[in-house]
């Protein structure tokens, strides 16, 4: 079982605690814009009853109006025989005054004689039609007012007052099951919330879990997650990752395995023969031969440490400003430097160089030619020849160094690229080789925007061949 350190324990606790705060903000957010709705249901059902009552009362408040303004004489007699035949005035208390507000009927016969100064009477007597309505203890209060005119003349008004306990009741039930549909939403939303949550969280763990796996070296390991949202994608792309890492980390053990081997050779062979010399007497002769055995693999161990340093610089080199460079004569200066070594082997080197002017640093295409010439005179044979041709070609400038040498196995062409492989090491190691040259130019030559093919023949010689896009100064002009 795999032990969770301290810090990673901060790690889930500080993601716990924003997942859940999230979550929360989330819940807290919608049950606030469920509460606006809920409230705005339930005034928006009040209102429509209130609209609706006060267009019942109005009407039958100028109904009475209209009956009562007919009667030549406007007292308590004749108002109470007038709102006697009206089976259809039906109120919880129904008021009529004259035009100084004193009652000359009440239906509770409660305030006859006396002055209403209600704030809906006041109204009527000003002409106007007032209304008034509140919802309380489960019940409608409503309170309208209609003046009585005749031509003209306010005469008084007539006051209703309802107590509605019924369509209280009917109120009370929609905000009460609105109420409860919204505590059910919310109810709904809360678990829903958590499940997302817990099961994004599950998700989000079992990522970071493999990363802890990936971080503590183990490349091999996958992260498998179903769906196809973007935690999908985001495994998917550590995946990628730790495949490329995976390949990286075999490359380097694969160096260094490579890298140890080849540097335990030059070293065995000179503690051999300092040994060799300590424990025998020798003579002055074979001492000698001893120690510039002893010398020759020092340089070469040399020789492979330099090609060493150069590759870990060409591999962890950064971006720099190229340069437009005319290839020829940087290809005519490796040439003049290497044709005492040709000579010494009696290989002639033959150039026929075009002008293609290139984007590239000056190093990075000297260490290129470099190496295959130096290549080309190694694994040639005495008496050949190695022919060095710079040609325009299209858009391209194509450089190929061609040799009259042994040539490469079919089945070694694939892998000659590669750090440290040696077609015939016998050999390699008597001209100084390390496997090592190859792999240098291919990755330069591929950080310049180049490519870089062979073609081989055995028993016949080998031809590289380098292409880098040509970069002329008067296009770039233009």
């Amino acid at each position: 079982m795999a032990i969770i350190s301290e810090s990673e324990h901060r790690v889930f606790r500080g993601y716990t605690n924003s997942q859940f705060r999230y979550a929360a903000i989330y819940i807290i957010i919608t049950l606030a814009v469920l509460s606006v709705l809920n409230i705005y249901c339930a005034e928006s059902t009040q209102n429509l009853f209130f609209q609706s009552k006060e267009s019942a009362m109005i009407e039958k408040c100028y109904l009475a109006a209209d009956e009562i303004m007919k009667l030549d004489v406007l007292n308590t007699a004749t108002v109470t025989a007038t709102i006697s035949r009206m089976d259809s005035l039906t109120a919880t208390r129904l008021l009529v005054t004259d035009q100084t507000g004193l009652v000359i009927y009440d239906s509770t016969a409660a305030d006859t004689g006396r002055y209403a100064l209600l704030p809906e009477i006041l109204r009527a007597l000003d002409g106007n039609r007032a209304f008034t309505g509140n919802y309380h203890d489960g019940a409608i209060q409503s309170r309208a007012a209609t003046p009585i005119i005749s031509y003209g003349i306010t005469l008084g008004c007539v006051y209703m007052m309802e107590y509605d306990t019924a369509l209280g009741v009917l109120i009370q039930g929609l905000q009460t099951n609105i109420f409860r549909i919204t505590f059910v939403l919310e109810i709904l939303l809360i678990l829903f919330s958590v499940i997302f949550a817990m099961r994004f969280s599950r998700r989000m763990r079992k990522i970071m879990a493999s990363m802890r796996i990936i971080q503590q070296g183990d490349y091999t390991h996958k992260v498998s997650l179903g769906g196809h949202d973007e935690l999908t994608f985001l495994g998917q792309e550590v995946n990628d990752l730790t495949e490329r890492l995976n390949t990286s980390e075999d490359k380097r053990r694969r160096f260094v395995s490579d890298a140890s081997h080849e540097l335990k050779t030059p070293l065995a062979s000179i503690k051999l023969l300092s040994d060799s010399i300590l424990q025998y007497d020798m003579d002055m002769d074979t001492v000698r031969e001893f120690v510039t055995d002893i010398g020759n693999e020092a340089e070469r161990l040399n020789r492979m440490t330099a090609k060493l340093l150069s590759l870990t610089k060409v591999d962890g080199v950064v971006a720099q400003d190229c340069e437009i460079i005319h290839m020829a004569p940087t290809i005519e200066r490796v040439v003049r430097m290497l044709t005492p070594q040709a000579s010494q082997q009696d290989i002639t080197i033959q150039a026929e160089l075009d002008d293609c002017p290139v984007l590239i640093l000056e190093d990075d295409l000297y260490q290129i030619v470099f190496n295959l010439v130096e290549n080309g005179i190694k694994y040639n044979i005495a008496g050949g020849q190695l022919r060095v041709t710079l040609r325009r070609e299209g858009d391209n400038a194509v450089l190929r160094v061609a040799d009259t040498g042994m040539g490469i196995p079919a089945d070694s062409l694939s892998h000659i690229f590669e750090r440290f492989f040696r077609v015939d090491k016998a050999r390699s190691r008597a001209t100084g080789g390390s496997g090592l040259g190859l792999a240098i130019v291919r990755t330069i030559v591929q950080r310049n925007r180049g490519e870089i093919t062979v073609d081989s023949v055995l028993d016949q010689g080998t031809c590289f061949t380098v292409t880098f896009p040509i970069f002329d100064t008067e296009e770039a002009a233009e």
